[in-house]
């Protein structure tokens, strides 16, 4: 499989089997290619590791009638001086917004969203070290419906903006051993973005995410992974654009507020040279616009998967994760890590 990605520049096809409760089964194909990035002499004696070259499309639909297709890619220059990383699609979909309350039970408001999305980033190496700073710009042009219109009691009017376009900054560390499945290292990226009308938003609003993923290798067999992620709104965001509880067994939106902040660890066994068995489970919190951090309910999540070293050469593993939290039980079908 590995000559057949690198030397063959053939395509890795990745089948898109959907469980997701927000959005029901479905499925869907993806053709992912990779390539190795030109790297000088100098830099292979100072044994810098440059990750793969990925890009790709990928198209999928769901029983509740969401749809989507896109392409995009990630790429190294200059001995991994730069990177950009940019995604461009389409999107039909159909998702709930739960309402959250001190006294109140919370309410499943059903809303549809259909329209285009952009994601473009470039970063900068400092040094030599493996600091990163990065520039983005994120672009959607969604119209925003509700199932039942009478539901928009719930919101404010500016929450139903259908142009958000920001500007952001960003600051990342990446020690990995590999990008596509660690065994040891540290990634953390710290990120603000501002959305406002002089870049073309309807809006005027931040979004913020900081976070920390760390990869100890206990043993020649054993690897832990841990998580930390934050992030947050703050001004008149688009209520879809309020950030999730995102932990694999918890349905999409179902926990949605200004700040979401979770925990997760996942404990690797390679039993084999090329076969492994894994254990995960985290816990998340959503709160800020009628919830305190301290009203706001922890949701756990956890489950069981295995992979398998489908690309030696890239350090690639593939498999399938088994995840339940609170009366939702999911699959997953994972290419490499499954944290982004």
């Amino acid at each position: 499989m590995s000559r057949w990605l690198l030397q063959h520049k053939g395509a890795l096809l990745v089948p898109i089997v959907i469980t997701e409760p927000a959005v029901g089964n479905g499925g869907g194909l993806a053709a992912v290619f990779f390539h190795p990035p030109k790297q000088s002499e100098e830099s292979k004696e100072s044994g810098l590791h440059i990750p793969p070259d990925i890009y790709g499309a990928a198209a999928f639909k769901t029983e509740n009638g969401t749809w989507g297709y896109g392409l995009g890619g990630s790429f190294h220059f200059k001995d991994d001086t730069w990177r950009y990383a940019g995604v461009i699609g389409k999107a039909y979909v159909n998702l709930n917004y739960y309402t959250q309350g001190l006294l109140s039970a919370p309410k499943e408001i059903g809303y549809n969203l259909d329209g285009v999305f952009s994601y473009q980033q470039v970063s900068r190496r400092l040094g030599g070290s493996d600091l990163f700073v990065s520039a983005r710009w994120l672009y959607m042009d969604l119209d925003s419906r509700l199932n039942i219109p009478s539901d928009d009691q719930y919101f404010k009017p500016k929450e139903f903006a259908k142009r958000a376009s920001g500007l952001g900054l960003g600051l990342s560390y990446d020690s990995r051993d590999n990008t596509l499945t660690p065994s040891k290292g540290w990634l953390w990226r710290l990120e603000a973005t501002e959305y406002a009308p002089a870049i073309g938003s309807d809006n005027t609003f931040q979004s913020y995410r900081a976070h920390a993923y760390g990869y100890f290798k206990l043993s020649q067999d054993w690897v832990l992974g841990t998580r930390v992620d934050y992030r947050a709104v703050r001004g008149n965001a688009p209520f879809y654009q309020q950030p999730s509880i995102d932990l694999r067994g918890i349905a999409y939106g179902q926990y949605q507020d200004q700040n979401v902040g979770m925990l997760e660890a996942e404990l690797r066994w390679n039993f084999t040279p090329r076969w492994a068995l894994l254990g995960f489970g985290g816990a998340g919190k959503a709160w800020g616009r009628t919830l305190d951090f301290g009203d706001a309910s922890t949701h756990t999540a956890e489950g069981v998967g295995f992979r398998y070293l489908i690309a030696r050469a890239l350090g690639l593993y593939a498999g399938l994760d088994w995840a339940w939290s609170e009366g939702d039980h999911v699959y997953y079908i994972q290419v490499g890590s499954a944290w982004r």
